[in-house]
């Protein structure tokens, strides 16, 4: 046994040397440093031999800009009459007679009715002026305000039409739509020509019936 021992120990002796004279080994858990990054270069000397171009003092044309349209206030969206669409549904009556007719009353009114409503007998609560306006602007504001002026209970509303002395058409186009209009309506029970101090041939005063009385009941 101590024969063993002494040779091992020999053994260990001879390869000392031996492992002293190997180089170092570097953990693999160790990663090597990066390497040095190139300089960047520097762009004035990349592009030393580029030579600008000449101008040629011309103006580049551009397009205007759209036109901004102003936004409207919750307000001007209430009082504008394409936002009661609903209210226009019950307006009718495409067909427009070839006559003009100066006054109308619904069947079952009293006989006196256009008499009274020519001399005043019910308050005029609204008037509207559709001078300007075409045919389905003027069928939209017209709608609303019947459908307004019935709030009142049975009431009179003025509508100035104009004579059509100015219509491109040679004829007075809303004298004679809005008078068909106001035939169909389901709640105007009368109308007539205004005096000449309110219009004239130009103007309607136009009787309104209540919300929850029936034809026959109404006229005053």
């Amino acid at each position: 046994m101590a024969g063993k021992a002494a040779k091992g120990q020999a053994f260990k002796d001879a390869l000392r040397p031996l492992r002293r004279a190997l180089p170092k080994a570097t953990p693999a858990h160790i990663a090597p440093p990066p390497p040095t990054p190139e300089p960047e270069p520097v762009f004035s000397e990349l592009f030393a031999d580029v030579q600008p171009l000449k101008t040629d003092n011309r103006y580049p044309h551009r397009l205007p800009a759209p036109p901004h349209w102003p936004r409207h206030s919750a307000a001007q969206a209430h009082a504008n009459p394409r936002s009661n669409a609903h209210i226009t549904d019950s307006m009718v009556g495409w067909f427009e007679p070839a006559t003009i007719d100066p006054s109308f009353v619904r069947a079952g009114m009293q006989r006196h009715t256009l008499k009274k409503l020519r001399q005043g007998h019910w308050p005029v609560v609204a008037e509207l002026d559709l001078h300007g306006l075409s045919r389905f602007d003027a069928q939209q504001h017209l709608a609303v305000l019947l459908h307004r002026a019935r709030q009142h209970g049975q009431c009179c509303v003025r509508v100035i039409h104009g004579k059509g002395l100015g219509s491109r058409e040679g004829l007075p186009v809303l004298k004679q739509v809005i008078r068909t209009w106001l035939r169909h309506h389901p709640h105007v029970l009368a109308f007539c020509e205004a005096d000449d101090a309110q219009g004239g041939a130009g103007a309607l005063l136009v009787l309104l019936r209540r919300d929850s009385e029936g034809l026959g009941s109404e006229g005053g």
